[in-house]
């Protein structure tokens, strides 16, 4: 094709070069196509502290609250609520809902036109963070109202959380070269661990999947991978297993070898290792390789070898999150003085909820009531050894004192099943670290050890039908990146044995006489002063020993049933084992009603795993107005920081 003529050349430079660039989409004519969701404006640079991790840079003013300043924006009370609002909802919604506040007081501009921010965001937040205003008795922001500052898809709207989602979504290559099964055995980020774990999901979309449980406290998901073979979905009789590493931060170990084998789950179930494939086919896996992420940052910032003993054991609110759960033990202490009480399933005491719960430990009960797990492990650092409930003293003076559950034979069992595959805890030196547990076989009752309150495995013991244990993985809290590969070797097969031990004991089906199932029927075994409980399909799973065992079903309103089971010593799969509870008459009910579960809400905003009713929420007074009309708690916070009084924050 021939050069156009020199003046049709400058008339078509004239032109390009007077045309503006366009910061949005061209439409087919070439013309800059602004969005409806866009209003001309003046940009400039994005100058808010709260603000300043919002993903864009620059805003104008006024906003769309009509402030002309940045003066009057930092001194107005939503911008003061935003700047609080992690510390009044205690981590919940952190920090999505600010993110969405700031899209409303400092509004993305770009190339000289504003964008509003996208109005189904809005309703999807609003949806989930409701309850948590409702818990300190404040209303709903009017400037987060989804219709009036928000706008849809269709109109050009942009995501105001994108940069909390942006840096998580990319995929990270692997090194050319090496096949899809390579694992990296290095210390992972929050980005890298969140990106290996989605991965790791795509690549056995079949048999896994990611899912969130909550966020932290500074608003980092807290991640599971779940293995299954069909993913999301409880099925009937097959066992659900949690494993959780990094409730410490600074105690990394555990993050790892949950990263680790998430991996190895995956590959070596496409490779076909048929022990892989039994176990994911016949277990619900779920694992958390990071129950502390904000801890984990502080602990990384100083990096492995120069970690303090304790720099990032706590989460951001400086609570130690192996500290935070209720205290039931105590509870179970005076119950099991008491003839026939109940002493499982024990309910959350209401001044628990007074004081400061961590986020982190909110999303583990939630989690708990939501998928029946039958066994877990909490992944630890700081020695070498296995510990099981109960972690508190029966005699709370004492700091070592050999404390027991009913189930202390199981217990034993499930710890063995860990610590007899470890190389390292079945060296026979003393001088090794965790040596000074050696002739206990490198396991310990909890509170023999050490008694503490507070901890997650008492809670789960003592509130639902879950065992767990604790595991030490090693005495450097923070190894240095060329020992995990060692570490991975000597925990691989006890990681994975300890999840088979699921398959001990007794499983089965309590059902009517017209096969309908029986939720919330208990099992109990005689010589054992602990039940466990139905799941909505009436399944269930007991964890014994081997052993002659007699096993009883009831439930109100049916019969008890007895029957006598033998468990042998070389049995490795569940017998089952099921029950068929015949009604009772007209006459009294033959079930023995142990402790009373009432109240009309739950704190946690969830059925309970019991799927009765809960204890009664002692938030509920907060959200009723008060009888003399005062304000709510935190109205004089707002009141004394700015002349303007929020009464829009008011609920009644």
């Amino acid at each position: 094709m021939p050069p156009p003529p020199p003046l049709l050349l400058l008339t078509v430079l004239v032109v390009a070069a007077a045309r503006p660039g366009c910061e949005f989409e061209r439409n087919p004519a070439g013309e800059c196509h602004r969005p409806p969701a866009a209003d001309s404006a003046t940009c400039v640079d994005l100058q808010l502290r709260t603000c300043s991790d919002a993903a864009y840079n620059h805003t104008t003013f006024p906003n769309l609250l009509q402030h002309r300043s940045w003066e009057v924006v930092e001194a107005s009370s939503e911008y003061i609520l935003l700047s609080v609002l992690h510390q009044l909802l205690e981590g919940q919604c952190n920090p999505d809902l600010r993110l969405l506040g700031c899209a409303v007081l400092a509004p993305r501009c770009e190339g000289g036109w504003v964008r509003r921010p996208c109005r189904h965001i809005c309703e999807g937040l609003r949806e989930v963070c409701q309850p948590a205003f409702d818990a300190i008795d404040m209303a709903w922001p009017y400037f987060l109202d989804c219709h009036r500052y928000f706008t849809r898809e269709d109109e050009g709207c942009y995501d105001p959380l994108e940069k909390l989602r942006g840096g998580l979504e990319a995929d990270e290559a692997l090194p050319s070269g090496l096949p899809p099964t390579f694992i990296r055995f290095s210390h992972h980020s929050y980005a890298q661990m969140v990106r290996v774990l989605r991965r790791t999901a795509s690549r056995c979309a079949h048999v896994a999947r990611t899912y969130s449980i909550g966020r932290s406290f500074d608003g980092r998901e807290l991640l599971v991978i779940e293995f299954s073979s069909r993913p999301g979905q409880h099925e009937l009789m097959e066992p659900e297993v949690k494993l959780i590493g990094n409730i410490h931060g600074n105690e990394v170990a555990g993050r790892e070898m949950l990263i680790y084998l998430a991996q190895y789950l995956c590959s070596e179930y496409l490779l076909g290792n048929p022990r892989i494939q039994r176990l994911l086919n016949t277990t619900r896996i779920h694992l958390l390789p990071s129950m502390n992420p904000d801890g984990y940052e502080v602990a990384a910032a100083e990096g492995a070898g120069y970690n303090g003993w304790t720099s990032g054991r706590q989460n951001a609110q400086n609570l130690d999150l192996n500290r935070n759960f209720p205290d039931l033990t105590s509870e179970y202490y005076r119950l099991a003085e008491t003839r026939g009480a109940r002493s499982d399933h024990i309910p959350i005491p209401q001044h628990y909820w007074w004081g400061k719960v961590a986020p982190e430990t909110k999303a583990i009960m939630k989690w708990m009531q939501t998928i029946p797990f039958v066994l877990s492990a909490s992944l630890h650092g700081g020695d070498l050894v296995v510990s099981y409930p109960f972690d508190f003293s029966k005699h709370p003076q004492e700091e070592k004192m050999f404390s027991p559950t009913p189930d202390e034979k199981m217990f034993k069992l499930l710890s063995r099943a860990y610590a007899d595959v470890h190389p390292m805890m079945m060296d026979r030196s003393e001088n090794r670290c965790g040596g000074n547990f050696l002739k206990r076989g490198s396991i310990i009752n909890g509170a023999d050890w050490y008694s503490f309150t507070g901890g997650m495995s008492d809670f789960n013991y003592l509130h639902t039908n879950c065992f767990e244990i604790t595991v030490e993985l090693g005495c450097v809290k923070f190894p240095p990146e060329e020992a995990l590969y060692t570490l991975w070797q000597h925990n691989k097969e006890s990681l994975l044995n300890f999840v088979e031990t699921v398959h001990r004991g007794i499983k089965g089906v309590v059902t009517d006489k017209f096969g309908k199932p029986v939720k919330n029927a208990r099992i109990s075994v005689k010589g054992i002063r602990h039940d466990i409980t139905t799941a909505p399909d009436g399944d269930y799973w007991r964890l014994l020993p081997p052993g002659i065992h007699i096993v009883i079903a009831q439930a109100p309103g049916y019969a008890k049933v007895i029957k006598k089971v033998i468990i042998p010593a070389r049995m490795k799969r569940a017998g089952r084992v099921d029950f068929i509870l015949q009604p009772l008459g007209m006459g009294p009910k033959n079930f023995i009603h142990g402790l009373r579960r009432t109240g009309p809400h739950d704190p946690l905003g969830g059925a309970s795993s019991l799927g009765e009713a809960t204890e009664p929420d002692p938030l509920r007074a907060r959200r009723q107005p008060s009888a003399d009309g005062s304000k709510p708690w935190w109205w004089s916070y707002f009141t004394s920081l700015s002349t303007h009084r929020p009464r829009w924050l008011l609920k009644y």
